[in-house]
């Protein structure tokens, strides 16, 4: 589905929080590639997020995939297909094409639910408050550029 087929969204916020998140994970990913490549030390932290480069890159993704899965959750559509997130051990091999997959299976769900429903009711989430749809979809778009943020800052000289 190419950026002009994504015209046809009947809520065009749901259509640029997409497009965001598309363009936002890409740049993670390569900031990722770079930040891996320069052997930078990722903070200590008591998640398990931290623990590798690998950790940090499964975190982000899985938690895209749970974005999504949570959204057709909520508004009871159907699953959206996405795969799981590839094994720590096989993830950088396989990152790629697993961003290319999960990407084009979040421009499908999505396209024919109207504004409305992106704004009420919440539901609640796992870290304690309550989102709308459309705070999730922003979520999203910020979960990777937060990750990627820090990645940049722990490359500065």
């Amino acid at each position: 589905m190419s950026k002009d087929e994504l015209a046809n969204f009947t809520y065009r916020g749901a259509r640029s929080c997409i497009l965001l998140h598309e363009q936002i994970l890409r740049q993670l990913v390569e900031t990722w590639k770079q930040a891996k490549a320069a052997g930078i030390a990722l903070p200590a932290s008591r998640t398990r997020d931290y623990d590798s480069f690998e950790a940090l890159l499964y975190h982000v993704l899985d938690s895209a995939r749970w974005y999504m899965v949570w959204t057709c959750e909520k508004l009871e559509l159907p699953d959206p297909g996405i795969q799981p997130v590839p094994n720590i051990d096989n993830i950088e091999a396989e990152v790629d094409s697993y961003v290319e997959h999960l990407l084009q299976q979040y421009r499908k769900p999505l396209v024919d639910v109207r504004r409305r429903h992106f704004y009420q009711p919440g539901y609640p989430v796992p870290w304690e408050v309550d989102y709308c749809i459309d705070a999730m979809l922003e979520h999203a778009v910020m979960h990777s550029m937060r990750h990627r943020f820090q990645l940049l800052e722990l490359m500065e000289p």
